[in-house]
């Protein structure tokens, strides 16, 4: 969601502390640790969107409005998606710039990944609060702006703590909406009744794509950083307007407590195994993000527009995995799907790392985005069928911990590797990943009683 969405917030060191009593596995196990008495099947609901009026009838979702119309939210939330991933995307892609303003080394680039992933992880703990005490709406709307504000002081930073200052606070509202735009997604798909988050996915893509080449066009027209930040931080201002209150709203009451130990418990083994693939496409996809873009300039020698084309490819090809995504689901199933997408994006990190010119290398990364990036929504969409009735944001915020886990891992150890050896040797990490999320496909399978290809059979609207 999530290069995504996806990276978090805390603005002050209690919250940092928040995230470290909690974890990833200590925070994500505690309401979890029982054998599940219910779950919420997306394909089986009892109450399902009618085809004729168009409106939400879902009483299951937490999030689900009997009065509201399922398109406007629909669209409103694949808009959050789009800004997310357009302000992400002209970021990252904006780092070689940043190395150059003041001197970083890939060190230090692999310690900003770190920074924003660990705060970014706190940002979703956050937005999980936040909904359970007011809605998914208000902590997508509050993120936004987070990421907007922030976004748009990143490129007026003096110096590099006021850099890591604003990418702290940019990284935390990008947690908080990585967190809850996929509860609304979820949610919405529920209501649909049918496998719908892959589109959701794709707007993202649409929006990374355009960051992207927006960042190559204001370095084509010679526009300073300062000023490209600031006009992209206006464009998710302006979207965030627009698309806010239009987002889906909850009809249960509040909960300002988690769920009891009583109720209907997610297995904790099927979320483990969904989360690790969680982890391992992320740490596939911020490497792309992350990394590309210097790998093309200082091992390939491509001047900045060039570089951010790898970015811009790799979207491009990610898009075409999502649009196509909903398709191929219901046609093959979770599994083939998975293993077909790691098996491509496997010989795409190939290419990437045995590439000698620019063009190859952008080759590889369009190769590898037409793989891999269906696995996200697959595991949000899984987690959200397995989460108990009133339960399901509490699941999407914590599989969505494994976000981080898998950002870090992408950022921290390619750097890592890029910094003690060369950026092409890094490449290979990822490769190395793409082969464990192969291995983990069946983990797509938590009922295999069902019949997949029915369960997701497309529907007339």
């Amino acid at each position: 969601m999530t290069p995504h969405p996806r990276l978090g917030l805390s603005l002050v060191p209690g919250a940092l502390r928040g995230f470290q009593t909690f974890g990833v596995f200590g925070h994500f196990a505690r309401p979890f640790g029982e054998r599940c008495t219910s779950r919420q099947s997306i394909g089986h609901s009892s109450n399902r969107m009618s085809t004729t009026e168009g409106r939400l009838a879902m009483t299951d979702s937490p999030h689900a409005d009997a009065s509201a119309y399922p398109r406007p939210a629909r669209i409103a939330a694949a808009a959050a998606f789009g800004l997310q991933g357009f302000l992400l995307a002209a970021i990252l892609t904006q780092l070689p710039q940043y190395q150059d303003r003041f001197g970083f080394d890939d060190t230090v680039i692999v310690v900003a990944v770190v920074t924003v992933s660990l705060v970014a992880g706190a940002g979703s703990v956050l937005a999980e609060h936040l909904a359970r005490r007011f809605s998914s709406k208000s902590a997508l709307r509050f993120g936004l702006a987070t990421i907007a504000v922030a976004g748009g002081a990143l490129g007026f930073s003096p110096n590099t703590a006021a850099f890591f200052a604003c990418l702290s606070v940019y990284g935390a509202g990008l947690g908080m909406v990585d967190a809850a735009a996929n509860m609304q997604a979820v949610s919405i798909q529920h209501a649909y009744g049918r496998f719908i988050l892959s589109s959701f996915h794709a707007v993202w893509s649409v929006g990374a794509i355009a960051g992207a080449l927006f960042v190559a066009a204001t370095s084509a027209l010679d526009v300073g950083v300062a000023a490209a930040q600031l006009t992209a931080a206006l464009v998710v201002a302006v979207g965030l307007a627009l698309c806010g209150p239009r987002l889906l709203v909850r009809t249960e009451p509040n909960r300002t407590t988690p769920p009891t130990a009583g109720g209907a418990i997610v297995p904790l083994r099927a979320l483990l195994a969904l989360g690790s693939a969680m982890a391992l496409f992320y740490a596939i996809d911020f490497s792309v993000g992350n990394w590309s873009a210097l790998y093309l300039r200082n091992v390939l020698f491509a001047d900045a527009g060039t570089a951010a084309l790898a970015l811009a490819a790799y979207q491009c090809a990610a898009l075409a995995s999502r649009l196509s995504g909903d398709f191929w689901v219901a046609k093959y199933g979770e599994i083939a799907v998975v293993r077909a997408g790691s098996a491509i994006g496997i010989a795409g990190m190939t290419i990437v790392a045995l590439a000698q010119s620019p063009a190859i290398a952008i080759a590889g990364f369009l190769v590898v985005g037409l793989g891999v990036p269906v696995v996200a929504p697959l595991c949000f969409s899984a987690a959200g069928r397995l989460a108990p009735t009133g339960q399901v944001d509490d699941v999407v915020a914590r599989i969505n911990l494994f976000n981080y886990v898998g950002t870090l891992v992408g950022g921290a150890i390619v750097g890592g590797v890029a910094a003690a050896t060369s950026l092409r040797i890094g490449f290979v990490v990822p490769l190395l990943f793409a082969v464990a999320l192969l291995l983990l496909a069946p983990a797509f399978a938590p009922d295999r009683d069902r019949d997949r290809r029915s369960e997701w059979a497309p529907e007339r609207e």
